[in-house]
């Protein structure tokens, strides 16, 4: 993207430029259909005819709730095409937590399955109250009839929208969790994610005409602007997989060829595990993997450069308030790769600080500020919360704790305070909490996160009972897992008397912590 030609100002802008640059070049693959540059431009273009029949204007909200596919990428472009703003939601949601968010979003669309995973998406949302909502569009049975509502690809109601688009338009409202248990909607404009996505791909060595196997889910940034998005700037081909399966990911791999591959650590280990078995593998084509969202081993690192034949393997931070912050550099050796998150990309500055906001010497532990051109604009109709993360010099406060060594590379020590990730998701112990103390026989809850060789952590949950209540760990488990997104529910359950608090009636997570050490 960089020193090729000039960066295109939004996301539908660089699918425009893909389709003039490489019209016949393979720009998305599913099962055994494949679709050029020029004919997703023209499904995303027809999408867009289709929003604007539908009643959906500049600015309005579409919300996007399903797994990784075309129609999700086809409504994502439609929708931004026509100056819409996307809204993902989690797949794992239950209703109340999908309920939430439309309607601080005042989504005027949501695009859900009819069923994915055995979950009936219609119903999780039948008894929520959403007075902006004016449709439900179901993509793998209803697409087509939705873009028949539009006039087609050549509507010219779809240039004169597109025509009205500047990097300053608003992509996408990304929720994020925080630490006071209520999500917060992170806005950010279409040229940030288009200039701090470009300099990823060149840090990451995406090339034209890679093969990019898309595991991370598209309602997250790392499968959306650093997965599709990504792809259709660079040239490189989407091969999404709406669910990850080791067994599916490596018949993929052989199957298209597949070069590139990010996600957390676990994926490679599947891998590996998958060529260790019985069935002979050829992942002889991978050549990227990007990862991050959980420690690396070192050991794991020279495995998927030895035996998986990955010869250029990057680590990573960001966070959803700044997309892509920091990645390692092709050829760092396997320590830096396991143990740094790399260093700060073009444009954006990093600090790190003591409690009073002083400059750290090299290899001393503080928080990380960070400041540049991809620091988000703000949260959703949140300005105090805004004016907390983003101070008057433009420093966003990450709250992540972390050492900056003398070659500039960040290595992370704590996340978040008390945020734990599972299987690459972050989970706020406080949100989870909220969620639990809905649970009719707790009277209160704490989280944390313990490790798990698997998941990399996962929640441990003290739990204290309401008086004259009884519920079983079992109970309790599948109550959560009926009411909460599955990464979020605890995978253990301690029933206490009581929880350790300081003077001020916190909640001490490090005493919860050392009492998961000593059992």
């Amino acid at each position: 993207m960089t020193g090729e030609a000039p960066l295109p100002p939004t996301i539908p802008h660089a699918a425009a430029a893909a389709a003039r640059r490489w019209p016949d070049a393979p720009a998305l693959i599913v099962d055994d259909r494949q679709w050029s540059f020029a004919a997703l431009w023209q499904d995303a273009r027809a999408a867009a005819s289709a929003f604007i029949a539908s009643g959906i204007a500049a600015g309005d909200r579409v919300a996007l709730w399903g797994p990784n596919t075309r129609e999700w990428i086809l409504a994502a472009l439609g929708a931004q095409t026509m100056g819409a703003t996307i809204v993902p939601l989690n797949t794992r949601f239950k209703g109340a937590e999908a309920g939430d968010i439309l309607r601080r979003s005042r989504a005027r669309l949501v695009f859900a399955p009819e069923t994915f995973l055995q979950t009936d998406y219609r119903a999780l949302l039948a008894g929520e109250d959403l007075p902006d909502l004016i449709g439900m569009v179901h993509p793998d049975t209803g697409w087509d009839a939705f873009v028949a509502r539009g006039r087609g690809a050549d509507d010219p109601a779809v240039d004169a929208a597109f025509a009205t688009l500047t990097g300053e338009t608003i992509a996408d409202i990304i929720f994020t969790s925080g630490t006071t248990g209520a999500p917060k909607g992170v806005l950010t404009a279409h040229g940030q994610a288009v200039r701090v996505f470009a300099d990823w791909a060149d840090r990451v060595d995406l090339r034209t005409g890679d093969r990019y196997l898309i595991v991370n889910p598209f309602f997250h940034t790392f499968g959306y602007k650093a997965g599709w998005a990504a792809c259709l700037a660079r040239g490189a081909t989407i091969v999404p997989q709406p669910v990850f399966d080791a067994a599916e990911s490596a018949r993929l791999i052989e199957r298209h060829r597949i070069t590139f591959l990010p996600g957390p650590p676990t994926i490679y280990q599947s891998l590996l595990q998958e060529l260790a078995g019985d069935r002979p593998r050829d992942f002889s084509s991978l050549r990227v993997a990007v990862t991050g969202a959980a420690p690396v081993a070192p050991a794991l690192v020279e495995r998927m450069r030895a035996e998986l034949g990955m010869g250029n393997i990057v680590n990573g931070y960001g966070m959803t308030e700044c997309g892509a912050i920091a990645m390692t550099c092709q050829g760092d050796d396997a320590e830096t790769v396991a143990h740094t998150a790399g260093c700060p990309l073009p444009g954006i500055e990093v600090r790190c600080v003591d409690p009073e906001g002083r400059d750290l010497a090299p290899g001393e532990a503080g928080e990380f500020l960070v400041r540049g051109h991809a620091v988000m604009q703000g949260y959703l109709d949140d300005p105090v919360a805004t004016a907390e993360a983003i101070d008057g010099d433009g420093w966003l406060h990450t709250g992540d704790i972390g050492t900056i060594d003398a070659r500039g590379y960040l290595a992370i020590t704590d996340r978040k305070k008390d945020m734990y990730i599972s299987g690459g998701f972050n989970c706020y112990p406080a949100e989870i909490e909220k969620l639990l103390s809905g649970h009719p026989a707790i009277e209160m809850a704490a989280i944390v996160g313990i490790p798990d060789e698997r998941m990399g952590e996962v929640g441990k949950a003290f739990v204290v009972l309401r008086p004259g209540a009884s519920a079983d760990a079992a109970a309790i488990t599948a109550w959560a897992r009926a009411n909460m997104a599955n990464y979020r529910v605890p995978r253990h359950i301690v029933f206490a008397k009581e929880l350790p608090r300081n003077a001020g009636g916190k909640i001490l997570r490090t005493a919860l912590r050392d009492m998961t050490r000593e059992n």
